[in-house]
């Protein structure tokens, strides 16, 4: 996916668009809501320097400044990129109460945050591998 996905773009992509451009598994998470299990991801236990970006239109999401490792499986962070990074939404599906997380410039579903997280925030963003695209520092 390209860094330079223009909102416009996004906001007019048919579901069947999405589907030709992600993969299976980023398609089930980003689009149909979908978890993939816990310690598979590429991401969780990823250490490097670098920015997380949504795989589908490319937003900056999290910093690896602001990720730790939380034991759950999943890549987890403290904040957000920035305020305009994501939006958090109420998810009452399977039974529970929780907070969807998702891209705030395209929609896609990237996890859920939970009240758990460690003393900067108090927050942990539990988010999919399969939503992410990692950028290393100095990479273009």
């Amino acid at each position: 996916m390209s860094e330079e996905t223009d909102s416009k773009d996004v906001s007019s992509k048919s579901e069947q668009d999405w589907r030709s451009e992600l993969d299976a598994e980023q398609f089930h998470v980003l689009r149909e809501k979908g978890t993939e299990r816990a310690f598979t991801g590429k991401y969780w236990d990823l250490k490097d320097d670098g920015i997380y970006r949504c795989a589908a239109c490319g937003e900056e999401l999290f910093s690896s400044e602001t990720k730790y490792d939380s034991g759950s499986g999943w890549p987890s962070f403290y904040q957000p990129a920035s305020e305009k990074s994501v939006d958090e939404l109420p998810d009452h599906s399977h039974g529970m109460i929780r907070t969807e997380v998702v891209c705030k410039n395209c929609g896609s579903h990237l996890g859920h945050v939970f009240p758990d997280g460690p003393p900067e925030t108090g927050l942990r963003y539990c988010i999919n591998s399969a939503s992410l695209d990692f950028k290393k520092d100095g990479e273009d």
